[in-house]
């Protein structure tokens, strides 16, 4: 028994002077200051922001940066942009910079053509005004800010009289070229959708386009007028429900389901007759329409419903002030004033309509509604005879109560 518990002893001595290995920490990696994020790179904003996700860190090529790009890269909520040309040239106060600023998202400005050679999904970090990928310094811009852009549209806005001598200038040039066009309609092909005697609703992803489908939606919902996409306005029809009847543009923002709607599709051409977007339609298995016309697609659509005998012609999210038109990034946008001109007579422009108008019920007009749903209710239980046994049993449960209050005072 002594020799167990000496033994006993002797190994707990041992393990006692057994030292423990002691564990090492590893160091906790150094963060690196700044915005990260991968990278999503190309020349085309609109193209970019299709496939622009939470976080990313977009990397665009686009100078004067204009509304519509900017809302469609706030609707992606990248974590930065970064610019490889100058958001803001001067040439005209451009509305897109102030977008991003009061969206909270940095802006790297004139960051330098060698940031669109970067690949897509690249791991990048903005710390300041440098852009780094890994350990790599791949860029210095400026940070643009609400006061570094508002400083700019003023000096902008002063400069804006040379933009309007260039607008004259151009409008004039347009007129020499596309004067048969314009004045005869001479180079109008013919299409199959009928629009005689009808009403006509051309769509363009422009300013408020979206709200101001949805206003129209009753006016939609009563006269069925041919639906006509410009572009991407194909994919805003598809979206909110409805079917484009006519899609018109040169297919570089129109997906590829929009295209096999069903739709009648004419492809803008340039006016030597080569058409990029002709090959992507082809490709589907489709039989475009061409029309080869030195202005704009949604210039064409305009032309195309008038020629056709369109009745009215209601145009959604299309341009119509100069500031506007220099957004489009086309030199005096002199095409869409010409055109303009020509279907003056039967063109309504609905946009901003969904700011002008918005359906609200008075007060009073819910109460009558209320008290005009009594009434039919309490007709309907009288009128009928299950009604009228209702009431019967109401009446004699309502008796009953009315003696158990008498009782309880009497």
């Amino acid at each position: 028994m002594r020799q167990a518990v000496v033994c006993m002893a002797r190994w707990g001595i041992m393990a006692l002077s057994i030292r423990r290995p002691t564990r090492r920490r590893t160091p906790a990696p150094d963060v690196a200051p700044g915005v990260r994020g991968p990278a999503r790179v190309d020349r085309r904003t609109k193209v970019l922001t299709k496939r622009l996700r939470v976080g990313d860190i977009a990397v665009i090529d686009h100078q004067d940066l204009d509304k519509v790009s900017a809302d469609a890269l706030v609707a992606a909520a990248p974590a930065v942009v970064v610019n490889a040309a100058s958001s803001i040239s001067g040439r005209y106060p451009n509305l897109g910079p102030e977008i991003l600023i009061q969206a909270g998202i940095p802006v790297l400005d004139e960051a330098g053509a060698a940031v669109m050679s970067l690949k897509d999904g690249a791991d990048l970090r903005l710390d300041g005004a440098t852009l780094w990928a890994g350990e790599d310094q791949v860029a210095t811009g400026r940070i643009l800010d609400a006061e570094v852009v508002h400083a700019e549209m003023q000096e902008a806005r002063a400069g804006l009289a040379v933009q309007i001598e260039a607008f004259a200038t151009n409008t004039m040039e347009f007129i020499r070229k596309e004067r048969d066009l314009l004045l005869d309609g001479i180079g109008i092909p013919p299409i199959t959708t009928s629009l005689d005697g009808r009403h006509c609703l051309i769509v363009v992803r422009g300013y408020h386009y979206r709200e101001d489908l949805v206003t129209l939606r009753p006016y939609i919902r009563e006269y069925r007028p041919v639906l006509v996409g410009v572009d991407g306005g194909a994919d805003a029809l598809i979206e909110l429900g409805h079917r484009p009847d006519l899609i018109v543009g040169d297919m570089d923002s129109v997906s590829d389901s929009a295209l096999r709607c069903g739709a009648e599709i004419v492809v803008h051409a340039y006016r030597d007759g080569s058409a990029p977007g002709l090959a992507r339609v082809e490709e589907l298995g489709l039989t475009p329409v061409v029309f080869p016309a030195a202005g704009t697609s949604e210039d064409v659509a305009m032309l195309l419903a008038d020629d056709a005998g369109a009745e009215l012609i209601v145009a959604v999210g299309t341009h119509v002030t100069l500031i506007e038109f220099l957004d489009k990034g086309r030199d005096g946008q002199a095409s869409t004033f010409l055109t303009r001109l020509r279907v003056g007579g039967k063109l309504v422009d609905a946009k901003g309509v969904s700011r002008l108008y918005r359906a609200r019920i008075p007060a009073v007009m819910l109460m009558v509604m209320l008290l005009v749903g009594v009434l039919a209710l309490l007709a309907a239980i009288t009128a009928t005879p299950t009604g009228q046994a209702w009431l019967q049993v109401l009446g004699s449960r309502w008796d009953d109560l009315w003696a158990v209050i008498t009782g309880i005072f009497t």
